[in-house]
């Protein structure tokens, strides 16, 4: 009888959803508020909220998903395949729409946080699809590390975005300190 790869993981799932799931309830407290202080601007919702939103909800539903039992090689290698597929097809659509954004220039920490890390999870969650099959004890290592990926650049965007909130008023001028 074969083992599942995902034998002992189960605390790490528990984890890894449980924050996704908490982290995206704050970033909607943070929207909350941007919204109610009139400094929502729609472009930039697109393009750096909501993405936050999604890396958040792919983490807690992977996890949920890895979480089930009677998981074999077969049912990891789908699930990543198709997680990472999708992933890796939203950081693109992400990417373009970040090169056509004219009311704000993105410097290169926005390329790194918002495109290139979570290009770089789900790439690896594509990966770990093929490799699941040689080695499955180590790909849950990968697994792990896309998750903690996307978390942390989920946590950096969110924070960025509440600082820039805070900072600028809803058309992306800066607020006048003065009075």
């Amino acid at each position: 009888m074969e083992s599942s790869p995902l034998a002992g993981w189960d605390n790490f799932y528990v984890i890894a959803g449980s924050s996704a799931a908490g982290l995206t309830g704050l970033t909607f407290i943070v929207i909350t508020l941007a919204a109610e202080a009139r400094r929502v601007n729609p472009n930039g919702l697109s393009i750096y909220i909501t993405p936050t939103i999604v890396h958040f909800a792919a983490v807690l539903g992977a996890a949920a998903f890895l979480s089930m039992p009677r998981h074999t090689v077969l049912s990891v290698s789908l699930g990543c395949g198709l997680a990472g597929v999708a992933g890796l097809i939203y950081a693109g659509l992400i990417s373009a729409r970040m090169r056509r954004v004219f009311a704000y220039m993105p410097v290169f920490e926005d390329w790194v946080w918002h495109s290139i890390l979570p290009g770089i999870a789900y790439g690896s969650l594509l990966a770990v699809a093929f490799l699941v099959w040689r080695w499955p004890a180590r790909s849950m290592y990968a697994i792990a590390a896309a998750f903690v990926m996307l978390m942390i650049s989920g946590i950096h965007n969110a924070w960025d975005i509440a600082v820039w909130n805070i900072l600028h008023r809803g058309d992306g001028t800066p607020e006048d300190s003065g009075a």
